[in-house]
């Protein structure tokens, strides 16, 4: 029925879980909300989930097992909703009003994912509530935010995905031109938005516990998606160059290849690692070429290498090749179906597929616990509510426990960032790690990033410079987009002294973040372990692919790899074709945000226990919870889905359809019959009497006649014409944006996610900035990207450390 999150007991005698004594109000439907409130509720949390009297969409949702549709038995509605207390609510009744504002009188956190229109109608705008309940923390995910031009605007997970660039982007090194950017499987925009609202809901509770002034969080997942492009908005903003999804990889060789008897990706990103693969092959002939020497080179002849590299690949088996090549430090990964997740070793032992018995639904194994953690807070205590079952319950409940006369937000409490007061040691570097905590430091907390000229990281070696400006480790866009509002102080870790200064600024931290191979901090004597015998309340987040435990811990894995291995690529490509990359290297963004929610709990936590944490991150498990709808089809019904491209299990049309100029694109979704109806009144309105699209089953039996026919309509418009005609009946549409899009969206740029801060090295460059506004707090990014070393003086002075000391470090080269 359970499994804890981490080793030990599920439940420590006198140890209250993490969230416990939280409560927390959840509206709305689908993914976003339900996910945010999810991660809560497994961690302890009392979520109480309100749906109206039929049930909320999910429910109807699917995938559904061969027995067929039914609204207890829905996986995705399963698998978002474990741990919750379920609640069926008349909003359009005065009684239902009155039980909804006592449920709101009640929680401590309120997540939703409603427009504003329809939170406006229920009384529920936080300027409405904040008046009376000045300490809640409410939470909104929406498409565009509720403020900005598009916040009105109609949309599924087909709208935000390309709205936010990443379909564009999608799917990765393609070579057909004719193909439409392509959405990932699922609802990962979705899953996206709501850890990082969990994230800044939870850092909002703990401002809360010492202030008694609550937060509004309004998320735009539209930008949210635009955050974690990897490079792609960067190369746009310092070199004018527009990413695709057509072309070569910029590191070679980065590809999916065929084995004897499957799939395996393979990505060399360091020049070592290149040269360990040639060695691996047995330094054959033709990759003694000098054209093969060095990046540059490589790129140039892709289409070589892939060729000899195929013929290499295709006489191993994917499970030799994967063992064999991991032993030699080289990234390959074998391309999964969902299927094959029950399969491995590593994922079973670190216990992430779990046992869940629903009385309706029978018992099905869920995808776990996305880390693991040494305080084991994480348990599934009970399986997704059935429709109304608590409805008893809870109104008895606040019937018996009135609300507790609450602290009012005192007249001192000032406007400010949740985490401000939090210190973080941040020993990462790339992505993942380094994502995390920059969602810190927009959180408010004083982010101190250790690093070395002597082993930079590689974010500040990745050739995005402005053209005609020196390249130097200050003035690489990766490194600045991913490090924005941190301070850097240089430090050799190779030398004993270097890690004593480590170690006397790691016991000033609250947080502690690295990302390096599994055991390198513990070798070091930075590990978990070891600092918390300086610190006992430390937390420490381990980021790696694969985790601390388990018999593949010592695999190395970057990103891309995680969408092969987690099933996502194998979920994700057009009809008839083969599992494809997905646009980004998804494993380092999802992890990096996962483990910010996870600090941030842990933090709250702390707040009431005094206790410290040890989180471990896996890429691989924080990525594959996001295939819970692939997954729980396979565990319903023995198949995973198909590949389907752009398409929907129900709706149609939902694709994306070329207009006018370039590689231009439109996405369209009619959810119901009454979208299609709108839409045909727009397109034409004979097409509402065409017999083969008069309902919703009819047109997915002609969705092949249904496309053209927009297509027809769509392909001598402009992309924006056609988003307006719409949008302006009511259809979810909106163009497939580019990073040209992006980088001058007016409504990116009214939120003020679009960031330009002066930066000594790079002038005024525009960076992806914060996808949330605050009721309470400043928006905005606070500082830039640090130079290398800047505030190496500063922060070790306030450790405790004089000016004649840190001369001596200088002197002796620690500080370098």
């Amino acid at each position: 029925m359970s499994l804890p999150g981490g080793s030990g007991p599920a439940r420590r005698e006198g140890h209250m879980k993490g969230l416990e004594g939280l409560h927390v109000l959840e509206l709305g439907e689908m993914v976003s909300a339900a996910y945010a409130t999810k991660l809560m509720a497994d961690l302890g949390a009392d979520v109480i989930k309100v749906e109206p009297p039929g049930g909320e969409r999910a429910r109807r949702r699917g995938p559904f097992p061969a027995s067929g549709p039914h609204p207890e038995r829905s996986g995705l509605f399963l698998y978002l909703n474990t741990n919750k207390r379920g609640v069926t609510l008349d909003l359009d009744s005065e009684a239902g009003r009155d039980d909804l504002a006592a449920l709101v009188e009640r929680a401590d956190v309120l997540v939703h994912n409603y427009p504003r229109p329809h939170l406006e109608a229920l009384g529920l705008s936080y300027e409405t509530l904040s008046r009376s309940r000045p300490e809640l923390v409410m939470c909104s995910i929406t498409p565009f935010g509720l403020t900005g031009p598009y916040s009105g605007y109609r949309a599924e997970e087909l709208t935000t995905a390309n709205a936010g660039g990443w379909a564009y982007l999608s799917p990765g090194a393609s070579e057909q031109a004719h193909q439409p950017p392509l959405k990932t499987f699922g609802h990962q925009s979705d899953f996206q938005g709501a850890l990082a609202g969990a994230s800044a809901a939870l850092a909002a509770v703990m401002r809360v516990r010492d202030t008694g002034l609550g937060e509004h969080i309004d998320l735009s997942k539209q930008a949210y998606v635009a955050s974690f492009l990897e490079s792609a908005l960067i190369t746009q903003t310092y070199i004018g160059l527009t990413a695709t999804r057509f072309g070569r990889r910029g590191l070679n060789p980065w590809k999916i290849f065929e084995c004897s008897d499957g799939l395996i990706f393979l990505a060399t990103i360091e020049q070592d690692q290149w040269e360990r693969l040639v060695e691996f092959m047995g330094s054959p002939e033709w990759a003694q070429l000098e054209v093969f020497d060095s990046f540059a080179g490589r790129l140039e002849n892709a289409d070589m290498i892939e060729t000899f590299l195929q013929e290499w690949v295709s006489q191993w088996t994917v499970e030799d090749l994967y063992r064999e090549g991991q032993k030699r430090r080289i990234c390959f990964a074998p391309v999964l179906c969902v299927s094959q997740l029950a399969e491995q070793d590593q994922l079973t032992e670190r216990g992430f597929l779990v046992p869940v018995d629903h009385a309706e639904a029978g018992t099905l194994t869920h995808l776990g616990a996305p880390y693991r953690l040494r305080e084991p807070w994480w348990e599934i205590r009970r399986p997704a509510p059935r429709l109304g079952e608590h409805d008893e319950e809870v109104r008895a409940e606040l019937v018996a426990r009135p609300v507790e006369t609450r602290r009012p937000a005192p007249p001192t409490a000032k406007r400010g960032l949740p985490l401000e007061g939090i210190r973080v040691a941040d020993f990462s570097w790339v992505w993942a790690g380094p994502f995390c905590a920059m969602h810190l430091a927009h959180l408010g907390a004083e982010v101190i990033k250790i690093e070395s000229e002597q082993r930079p990281d590689l974010g500040r070696r990745l050739p995005i410079h402005v053209p005609g400006q020196a390249a130097t480790l200050d003035s690489s866009g990766y490194f600045n987009q991913w490090n924005q509002g941190k301070k850097s102080i240089q430090l050799d870790l190779a030398r004993p002294e270097g890690i004593e200064v480590a170690k006397r600024l790691a016991a000033t931290c609250d947080v502690v973040i690295d990302n390096f191979a599994t055991g390198v901090m513990d070798k070091l004597g930075l590990g978990y372990e070891a600092l918390r015998r300086t610190r006992e309340d430390v937390i420490v987040a381990t980021i790696s692919g694969y985790g601390e435990s388990g018999p593949r811990s010592q695999y190395m894995a970057y990103g891309p790899a995680i969408g092969p291995l987690c099933g996502l690529s194998s979920l994700t490509g057009y009809p008839g074709e083969g599992p494809r990359e997905l646009g980004i290297s998804l494993g380092d963004p999802t992890a990096g945000i996962t483990a910010s929610y996870a600090l941030c709990a842990a933090l709250l936590a702390r707040q009431r226990t005094g206790r410290g944490q040890h989180i471990d991150i896996s890429l691989w498990e924080a990525t594959a919870a996001l295939a819970g709808e692939g997954w729980m089809a396979y565990a319903m019904t023995g198949q995973p889905p198909e590949r389907v491209g752009n398409r929907d299990a129900q709706m149609a049309p939902h694709g994306c359809f070329r207009c006018q100029g370039d590689d231009a694109w439109v996405s369209i979704a009619c959810a119901t019959d009454a979208d299609w109806a709108a839409l045909c009144q727009v397109i034409d309105p004979a097409l509402a009497r065409d017999e083969r699209f008069a309902t919703q089953a009819a047109r997915k039996a002609s969705e092949e006649a249904l496309e053209a026919a927009i297509t027809t309509w769509t392909a001598s418009r402009d992309r924006w014409d056609v988003t307006h005609a719409l949008q302006a009946v009511g259809v979810a549409a909106f163009p497939s944006f580019t990073t040209a899009d992006l980088e001058s969206d007016p409504h990116l740029d009214e939120r003020g996610f679009l960031t330009r801060l002066p930066h000594a090295a790079v002038g005024e460059r525009t960076h992806a900035g914060i996808p949330w506004l605050l009721a309470h707090g400043d928006d905005g990014v606070r500082t830039p990207a640090p130079l290398l070393g800047a505030d190496t003086h500063e922060v070790l002075g306030r450790v405790g450390y004089s000016e004649e000391e840190i001369a001596r470090l200088e002197a002796a080269g620690v500080l370098r």
